[in-house]
């Protein structure tokens, strides 16, 4: 089974996900899968841990792949336990074609997605009438070697909430693309760092000045960026208080 571990809350876990990860024999996890999630898993099943950060991978996803296949060849009840939702930016649509492609039979369970999540703890209506008409996914990081090619042009749409995954080491480079693309300056942006979560830090700013307040801050960890007019409301929305 693929599974979606959500944002990090253990109580955003859906109630298939809950009993899959106590019913599993192996169970092969990321890093962004909480503490507080692991904690739940009884000490009798196996874990892997196969986590990965921008540019250091404990195991490569071949590598991760192969296990999978291995595992089930076993003849064992495998869960590949990931952060949000296996296929938001979870690469578990690879890992499904790979099993699909091997004649393995799998299910997926889907999670609750780092944005969706992320957002409302955060007090921040992802869309919201009047000031933005639609959201936009959009991942901030690259394979090595590889340059970060977005469409500015097409994201740099004002009345768009903007919502980019892994961001945080290119976030001077994204703010900097969207201002000459013509995104405004002062377009309001957020920082969700570990959302969710008991240590969530939240950090608002306006598009030219984030960067600065996350290098300032020193967030390191699963941190979403958020940019709209969307982000204003969460001085009145904000509920959460860790």
């Amino acid at each position: 089974m693929l599974v979606g571990a959500g944002p990090g809350d253990p109580d955003l876990l859906t109630v298939k996900a809950a009993r899959a990860i106590t019913q599993a024999d192996v169970i092969v996890y990321d890093r962004l899968v909480s503490d507080a999630i692991m904690d739940m898993i009884p000490a009798r099943i196996v874990r892997i841990f196969a986590g990965k950060t921008a540019r250091n991978h404990h195991m490569p996803q071949d590598e991760i792949n192969a296990l999978l296949i291995e595992l089930a060849g076993q003849g064992k009840k495998v869960v590949r336990l990931k952060g949000g939702d296996p296929f938001v930016f979870g690469r578990g649509g690879e890992e499904a074609l790979h099993l699909a492609r091997h004649a393995i039979a799998f299910e997926i369970v889907p999670g609750i997605t780092s944005s969706a999540g992320c957002a409302s703890y955060a007090g921040i209506p992802l869309t919201h009438r009047g000031l933005s008409h639609g959201v936009r996914f959009v991942t901030g990081h690259t394979q090595e070697g590889f340059d970060l090619d977005l469409n500015w042009q097409s994201l740099a749409d004002p009345d768009t909430t903007l919502v980019i995954y892994m961001g945080l080491t290119n976030i001077r480079r994204i703010a900097k693309e969207l201002i000459a693309a013509g995104m405004p300056a002062t377009q309001p942006a957020a920082a969700l760092n570990r959302g969710t979560r008991p240590d969530q830090k939240i950090l608002k700013a306006n598009l030219s000045t984030l960067p600065d307040k996350i290098a300032e801050a020193n967030l390191s960890g699963a941190t979403l960026i958020i940019i709209g007019r969307v982000v204003e409301l969460s001085e009145e929305l904000a509920w959460f208080k860790p």
